[in-house]
């Protein structure tokens, strides 16, 4: 599934800096991640980047777009295509 940055956020911009997808931007008031390509860094990481970088643990994943290894793994080949 892909991540969500919640209202925790502090804004550091550490997470955008670490998405091999670009799947993380500023957002009006917090970062924002873009679900149609966060692939939890399947494809590219053994863990999700952003989370292992997150200065205020402000990142989980999303119910909204729940997604298997697999179709994860699928995402990150079509993103990289």
């Amino acid at each position: 599934m892909a991540l969500l940055i919640n209202s925790d956020c502090i804004n550091c911009g550490m997470c955008e800096m670490e998405c091999p997808n670009e799947a993380i931007a500023p957002g009006e008031d917090i970062f924002v991640i873009d679900p149609t390509k966060c692939t939890e860094c399947v494809g590219h990481f053994a863990k999700s980047q952003c989370m292992e970088v997150c200065l205020s643990d402000c990142i989980f994943p999303d119910p909204n777009h729940r997604e298997s290894k697999d179709q994860l793994q699928e995402k990150s080949v079509r993103l990289a295509a």
